[in-house]
């Protein structure tokens, strides 16, 4: 699984930030909130260090297969009684007193070392894990903009039909006012019309406070306050689902989705974990060189200098370990059991998953074909209901009442098409495919307002 561009997505999203700054509150469509919420989103962010932390466990396992180099510099100033006899046999003191330098580099470079083999793979599992990760954030950015972009239409979409059930019933209040004055319409019609005026009221005032709440749940994604959304276009036109068949994405999620990615990481890096604590058991050869220069070292090399070089080998055998070392092999043999078991289990669940969003791609086709002749037929509907009331056939309460199946039938019509999209692209991430062309697929679904 490759990683994404970031540097280049960060300069994208940066641009638009910049030309975007200074206004609080501006238009925004869905690629420029793709943009700014991989400048602005916390989370993603932080996914971002997270990244660049995690690049650096490969090169701290290398570390381990890698010579190591160190420099000693020693400098004292001595002063030493030494007692020893004459020429006479007499016992004499002296206080001889000297400075004495020591200067050292040694090498050391591995030959034979299990251990260290194990860490440098566990390094580049843990690195490939950092990079799946980083790639699942990205997606999971994608998601959770566009939920929250669509959420913020939908609320926008309920506050106008509830503004448009409030105003369709104002007017009718006052058509009634003139009928009632005129003796042709009854106490009871005016009193229902009323009453459906101050639920309908309510009802605003509920869809002003989701599309406030709507809103701000987009902000804080995208990291600024915006109220003006692009709308969806009319000639709404589904997706082709390629590949068509179900086998063909659970091909595609075993070998792209990101949870399984950083599943199969998770195992190497266990794996890696075993034969870490079994090379406890294991002998270690180091080659070792070292170059030393010495003044006056001790008190037996006084007012001598002397140049060392030595390169040979260093065999280190563990014998015993007090049996930490069985007890955390059996341990780590242990957790990648349990990884393998979390594997099947993350499998399964990421199937389930597909199967969902395969299922209700397919099936929003349906019932979005549906919905577009529910509204069709609402409208229709009212039209009808209208001339029959003035006709004498129907009342008013029969016209209140496909009104409002015409509102209930465009409110779902659009909740669908918003639960299609989002559906398509929560396939496309349970495959381990989505990107950031399908954020542009999406985009071409609305338009700016006019």
């Amino acid at each position: 699984m490759k990683m994404k561009n970031k540097k280049g997505l960060l300069l994208v999203a940066l641009a638009s930030h910049l030309m975007l700054s200074g206004n609080a509150t501006w238009a925004m469509g869905l690629l420029q909130a793709y943009d700014a919420a991989l400048q602005n989103d916390p989370t993603y962010r932080s996914a971002i260090y997270e990244s660049e932390a995690g690049k650096q466990y490969v090169a701290i396992g290398r570390s381990n297969l890698l010579p190591s180099v160190s420099m000693n510099f020693a400098t004292s100033k001595n002063r030493t009684d030494i007692t020893a006899p004459n020429f006479l046999g007499q016992s004499t003191t002296t206080h001889p007193e000297y400075n004495s330098t020591v200067r050292s580099i040694s090498m050391r470079q591995p030959l034979i070392n299990l251990d260290g083999v194990a860490r440098y793979y566990q390094g580049v599992a843990q690195t490939n894990y950092s990079d799946a990760q980083f790639v699942g954030r990205g997606q999971d950015l994608i998601l959770r903009l566009v939920g929250a972009y669509f959420d913020a239409l939908f609320a926008q979409d309920q506050l106008a039909l509830a503004n448009a059930q409030r105003d369709t019933l104002v007017e009718q209040r006052r058509v009634n006012d003139r009928m009632f004055q005129q003796g042709e319409a009854s106490k009871t019609d005016m009193l229902e019309i009323q009453a459906r005026l101050d639920l309908a009221q309510a009802q605003v005032i509920e869809a002003q406070d989701n599309v406030t709440a709507a809103n701000n749940a987009l902000s804080a994604i995208v990291g600024s306050e915006a109220t003006q959304l692009d709308t969806m276009v009319n000639d709404f036109r589904f997706k082709s689902l390629s590949p068509a068949d179900f086998d063909s994405w659970k091909a595609l999620a075993m070998a792209n989705n990101a949870e399984l990615a950083l599943q199969r990481y998770t195992l190497d890096a266990v794996s890696q974990e075993v034969n870490k604590n079994r090379a406890g058991h294991m002998p270690r050869l180091d080659f070792v060189a070292s170059y030393s220069q010495n003044d006056s070292e001790s008190i037996n090399t006084y007012n001598q200098d002397s140049v060392v070089r030595s390169v040979g080998v260093q065999l280190n055998i563990p014998l015993y370990a007090g049996g930490s070392v069985s007890a955390s092999t059996t341990q780590a043999a242990a957790n990648y059991e349990r990884a393998k078991a979390d594997m099947s289990a993350k499998v399964d669940k990421v199937l389930i998953d597909l199967r969902k969003q395969y299922n209700l791609v397919l099936s929003s086709v349906s019932r979005i074909d549906a919905l577009v002749k529910s509204v069709d037929s609402a409208r229709l509907l009212v039209l009808a209901t209208e001339k029959s009331v003035k006709g004498g056939v129907r009342i008013n309460l029969d016209v209140l009442n496909a009104q409002q199946q015409l509102y209930t039938a465009q409110r779902d019509l659009a909740q669908a098409r918003y639960g299609y999209l989002l559906a398509y692209l929560r396939l496309r991430s349970a495959a381990g495919t989505l990107s950031t062309d399908d954020v542009r697929e999406m985009a071409a679904y609305f338009k700016a307002n006019s």
